[in-house]
């Protein structure tokens, strides 16, 4: 019956969770989308900062968001509050991820100026510029150079680099 039990949990966990292709696919579409945001959300519930810190990172992007989809100013305070002290966490754990710098430039770009959560805007910048040709993975990379198209951070010159 314990075999039995543990298994059932065991698929549960996996049957819920969200693979991280899935998540990169998703994450550029929640900005201007209020379903796709709640989705991702609850998709990543059950990520804590004992997971992989790129799961960390996309729980705390996407927490963020959730300040934008809600209407009470203390709720929006505290979303976005916890997704900034998830993304920090990820980034302490690995601060060498260009994706995870990735989305907190994101987040840092589109965060209303009162917030001041802003002071890493230039770093993040360079590290990306500096360390895009080493992205080995196709996906990531993807990511990154997206991004950096559409972002008002970027110059002309610097976006022909992707």
């Amino acid at each position: 019956m314990k075999a039995i039990t543990s298994i059932l949990v065991f698929t549960l966990f996996i049957g819920s969770s969200i693979e991280l292709t899935q998540i990169r696919e998703t994450f550029p579409l929640a900005a201007n989308n209020e379903e796709i945001t709640k989705k991702l959300f609850d998709d990543l519930l059950f990520v804590t900062n004992k997971e992989k810190e790129i799961f960390i990172a996309y729980k705390g992007a996407v927490s963020t968001l959730m300040a934008k989809y809600t209407t009470k100013a203390k709720e929006k305070k505290e979303f976005f509050k916890v997704g900034v002290e998830f993304l920090e966490y990820a980034l302490i754990k690995d601060p060498n991820n260009i994706e995870i710098r990735c989305l907190r430039l994101s987040v840092q770009e589109n965060s209303p100026k009162f917030l001041k959560y802003r002071a890493n805007i230039e770093e993040d910048k360079r590290f990306i510029l500096d360390h895009y040709s080493s992205i080995t993975l196709k996906e990531v990379q993807n990511m990154v150079k997206n991004y950096v198209l559409q972002s008002s951070l970027f110059d002309r010159s610097e976006k022909q680099l992707f």
